[in-house]
Formats: C-alpha cells, structure tokens, sequence
C-alpha cells in the first residue's frame, strides 16, 4: 500500500464523468470500487452528482450526513464517511460541494484540513460526478488525478462523450488524463471500435492521446444487482460484469503500482483546486 510520506503525493483522485445520462456511470463508479477495494486498496467514493445522487441507492443505503455537514461544522469526516461492504468508505456529497465553493478562504482551508485524513486511511479517492458538461460537473475532470470518460455504443453517447474531451481540453490547456471506457457494449471488438472513433477524433482534431481502459459487455445481472440495490461485483462476482471491471481495475492499479513516486496529487490538492474550480468557473 502506498506511504503518505511527506514530500510525495499519495492519494490519487480519479473523477468518473459521462457525455450524458443513462451510460451506467454511476455504477461503474460502484462496482470499481469494489473491485479496488478487493485487490486491496483502500478507497474513498465520493458520490458527487448534485441533481441525481444515486449511489445510495446502488449500494442500498440511506446516509444519515453528507458533505454539507462538514461544510458547516456540524459533523466530523468519521461522522459522515459510512463503510460499505468490502471495505469501500462512502463520503456523501449532495449539496456540500456546492457549498464548499461558497466558503471563504479561510473557512476553505480549515475544511480541507479536516479532509486531509482521507490521505491517511485511503489510496483512491473516486468521484461519481454528474452527466454532461455543466460548469460543477467539469470541475471534478479539471481537479482530478485523472478522468474516466464512460460512453456506450450509441451515437449519441458518443459524440456527448467527445463534447467532454473537447471542453475539458479547453479547460485545461491539454493537461488532462483521461482514460476511455465503453459500457454496455455488445462484444469486446464493439468495445474497441467505439474507443478507437473516438481516439481518432481527439487525436486528430485536439491533440491529445487518450487511452483505452476497456468494455464492459451487456449483462443481465447488472439491472438484477440495481434491482437488489446491491453491486454487481458483490451480488454475483462471477458474472461478466464483475470480470470486466475486475479487469479495469487491475488495469488502474498496475498502472500506479508501476509508477515511481506515486502519480497521485493527494486528497488537500483535489479539495483546493476542485474549489478554486468550483468557485472561479471553466
């Protein structure tokens, strides 16, 4: 597990975003960490979607404080962080990102101190965003580590999934790392090929490199899992879906595992630049 050595960032913030809704991108945001947490990283799930918050419902839970009680003072992060099956620590988000954006320098600072724990206890900090490219949704790939960008074979997911790569570009002068992944696609080469056109469109006409980090192909036992509200990699970890994001993750931690010092920026960067983002706009 990774060290929070002084002087070395530690914990890496991963924002998971979609060109539009109904691509499965909260669930895939789950069930991965899930599957982190089953390889053996300690992870953070940051449910930061503010019109459609849905990852209660996904794991079957009603969380008693979100972020807003942090934000004003009235809880601890012990108090609002709940622990998932398969050691996942949720950190309820709702309306308190928003109003982390509204505090004043001060008030910002000592927050995030409060939030800097999460360094201590965790390797991954994953972020559930909201759909589209509003302003608060866009915030989370600017601050992040790194962006998976969830699209499936459709047309239209499609070209909203490269409306996202073209903005954030904008938003950040190229500097982005964003990792493709195609959900509910019909075979592994579909997969490829969704990835592969939208590859070629960012490469050609905005210059950036963005990797593939695999499909998930349809499966049953997905819509049977959110029925449950239950994860599909805890429901029924044998089924095509607990492989295939199996599969993603291990990608992900290799990657890190590789990767000398650690390519996370650590959990007081995200919180400073996601509210500088939130605050200032892109």
């Amino acid at each position: 597990r990774r060290k929070n050595i002084k002087g070395l960032p530690g914990l890496r913030s991963i924002a998971i975003l979609s060109g539009k809704g109904g691509v499965g991108k909260s669930n895939v945001a789950v069930n991965l960490a899930m599957a982190l947490a089953a390889s053996g990283k300690r992870v953070v799930l940051l449910d930061a979607d503010l019109g459609m918050a849905n990852v209660d419902l996904l794991c079957g839970i009603s969380p008693k404080y979100t972020l807003a009680h942090l934000v004003k003072g009235q809880r601890s992060v012990d108090e609002v962080l709940v622990y998932l099956e398969n050691g996942v620590m949720l950190l309820p988000g709702g309306p308190g990102v928003q109003e982390l954006a509204e505090l004043d320098d001060v008030a910002q600072s000592i927050l995030i101190d409060k939030l800097s724990v999460l360094e201590g206890i965790a390797d991954y900090l994953l972020i559930d965003t909201g759909a589209g490219i509003h302003k608060n949704t866009l915030s989370f790939g600017v601050a992040a580590d790194m962006t998976i960008l969830i699209t499936t074979p459709e047309p239209t997911s499609i070209r909203d999934a490269y409306g996202v790569l073209k903005t954030l570009v904008i938003n950040t002068g190229s500097k982005i790392d964003v990792t493709l992944v195609v959900n509910m696609a019909a075979s592994r080469s579909e997969g490829r090929e969704v990835a592969e056109r939208i590859q070629m469109a960012a490469n050609q006409f905005l210059s950036l490199s963005v990797p593939y980090g695999g499909a998930m192909l349809l499966d049953e036992n997905v819509g049977k899992a959110v029925r449950m509200r239950t994860p599909f990699f805890l429901a029924n970890p044998t089924c095509q879906a607990s492989k295939d994001i199996a599969e993603i993750a291990a990608n992900l931690a290799s990657i890190d595992d590789e990767t000398e010092p650690p390519t996370g920026r650590g959990v007081k960067s995200f919180f400073f630049r996601l509210a500088r983002s939130l605050g200032l706009g892109v």
